[in-house]
């Protein structure tokens, strides 16, 4: 029925009426002109910064979502490199009473953390190709497990000797 009406012709008056549109008031040309607003923001210059006055000492806790009491978590970062806009961390994360090797990301611009587990993780109650991934950096973070049969959990993280957590920046 579709091809039907398609295929018929329309009668010449039932055509919709076509009107100008307004004049345009300044020409193109004075637009270009204008001043166009500038990111100020630099994810390069603030990966070396975070690389040089980060802290390299961590402490809070983890808790599993599907129950359990809370571990105790220590993060003792070794190594920082500002790569980009990119910081890359090494160290050791001790969980409850295991104490793995760790290897991870920062992104300077938007504060998303990557930390690989580099052992046994099943040791500290976690799963081996799980990964912590925080979306405000170190302070909160949670297990992304490999598989959708286990919840994860959350690690949030303080540094040490700092008096509480960093100050919060603004996206943009």
């Amino acid at each position: 029925m579709p091809l039907l009406l398609a295929a018929t012709p329309l009668p010449v008056g039932s055509a919709v009426p076509f009107q100008e549109p307004a004049a345009v008031s300044t020409p193109l040309s004075e637009n270009f002109g204008q001043q166009a607003p500038v990111r100020t923001f630099d994810p390069v210059a603030r990966a070396a910064d975070l690389a040089s006055t980060m802290p390299r000492q961590w402490s809070g806790t983890y808790q599993p979502f599907a129950g359990g009491s809370p571990v105790s978590v220590q993060l003792d970062v070794s190594a920082v490199q500002a790569m980009g806009q990119m910081v890359d961390l090494r160290g050791q994360i001790t969980v409850g009473s295991t104490t793995l090797p760790v290897q991870g990301n920062l992104n300077a611009s938007s504060d998303q953390l990557d930390l690989l587990l580099l052992g046994d993780v099943s040791a500290a109650g976690l799963e081996d190709g799980g990964r912590f991934l925080g979306l405000q950096g170190f302070t909160l973070s949670g297990w992304n497990a490999p598989r959708l049969t286990n919840p994860g959990g959350q690690l949030v993280l303080n540094p040490v000797g700092t008096g509480g957590a960093p100050a919060v920046r603004g996206l943009w």
